[in-house]
């Protein structure tokens, strides 16, 4: 009995060791790149079979001395990708849509398909960026409006753009699209009745009490600012028709706690990740989920979103069958520092 005991401590022992262990490397990692970009605030969250970490460096701006810490509010862009699929994937679980389905009866009736186009788009090919549409023309608009560029994306501006498209030069091609994701939007609010909004807070939000995930009001108090490559300040971007191609705002706290229903069996969330983690694009440089990138070898299978606003930059990926998780939001738009800092966080530590 007291070898039985002494055995159960030394498995505590060793578990409390390496999780200590693997904060430490992590927040070595986090600590160099910051000394490196001292005027990107980081804040990091990390999960390792149901633990959590949190890592935070920098001030909320270059004006407020507020250090930032796990509740602070940032943008998570396209991360918000990974929340629209899962809805979609719940969708399906419910059986108010078909992942194979043709787009044709889901889209509001403002949208009329060419003939080229009718029974030929799938709720999937959406979901995995290769259904040939068009997308909106992002560097036009930043030109436009370099604070608020998609205030200039409108309803009407997207039936324009599907209404006017006569053939699909790119299906079955990966090419990445806002436009998609903002059309599984408008096929989630048709099916469920309601808007994106109150889907997502219903669904996702409320469900794991994500109390400070934002989409409409993000006037807090905790919220960074913005910073664009060139260090200039950059405005969060407003709510409008593209929000579930991009607009949520959220802390490392609460993707942490998404991230925890995403790796835990037995809940609808973890349910539907499991379906958005099924291959369903592939070509030689690329394979996709729905929303997700997958990165496998011979030993690990990591899931991948990132995610670029105007003026901030953040990357989530995780690893089910080893149950680790991790969030990095960066107060700059600074796609190579996040992208050093997945490669040296998945490959030197959690490989």
């Amino acid at each position: 009995m007291k070898n039985a005991l002494k055995m159960v401590a030394v498995l505590l022992i060793s578990n409390f060791t390496f999780g200590q262990d693997y904060s430490k490397k992590i927040d070595s990692i986090i600590q160099s790149n910051y000394k490196n970009n001292p005027d990107v605030g980081i804040s990091v969250g990390y999960i390792n079979n149901n633990k959590e970490h949190y890592i935070a460096y920098g001030k909320l701006s270059k004006g407020n001395q507020m250090d930032i810490d796990k509740n602070s509010l940032f943008e998570i862009a396209s991360i918000t990708k990974i929340l629209t699929s899962n809805l979609i994937a719940q969708a399906a679980i419910e059986n108010k849509i078909k992942l194979d389905d043709y787009i044709d009866n889901y889209l509001p009736k403002e949208y009329v398909l060419q003939k080229d186009l009718k029974n030929k788009i799938r709720i999937s090919d959406l979901a995995s960026h290769q259904s040939g549409l068009p997308d909106v023309d992002f560097a036009k608009l930043v030109e436009l409006d370099s604070q608020q560029p998609i205030n200039n994306v409108t309803e009407k501006t997207l039936t324009d753009i599907v209404n006017n498209c006569t053939e699909l030069t790119d299906y079955g091609k990966y090419r990445y699209s806002t436009l998609g994701y903002t059309l599984l939007g408008q096929i989630l609010e048709k099916v469920y009745e309601n808007t994106y909004d109150e889907i997502i807070r219903e669904k996702i939000l409320k469900s794991l009490k994500m109390n400070h995930t934002l989409t409409k009001d993000f006037n807090v108090k905790n919220k960074t600012t913005g910073y664009n490559p060139n260090g200039g300040v950059q405005e969060f971007l407003k709510w409008n028709v593209t929000a579930p191609a991009g607009l949520i705002k959220s802390n490392t706290s609460d993707m942490i706690t998404y991230l925890k229903a995403v790796l835990t069996k037995g809940n609808k969330i973890s349910q539907a990740a499991m379906l958005t983690e099924k291959i369903f694009y592939k070509d030689n440089n690329r394979e996709l989920g729905l929303g997700t990138n997958i990165i496998a070898d011979d030993k690990n299978t990591v899931y991948v979103k990132t995610g670029d606003s105007m003026g901030q930059s953040s990357i989530i990926f995780y690893n089910r069958v080893k149950n680790w998780g991790v969030i990095v939001l960066l107060s700059q738009r600074n796609s190579k520092m996040r992208q050093n800092l997945f490669n040296e966080i998945s490959q030197k530590i959690l490989k």
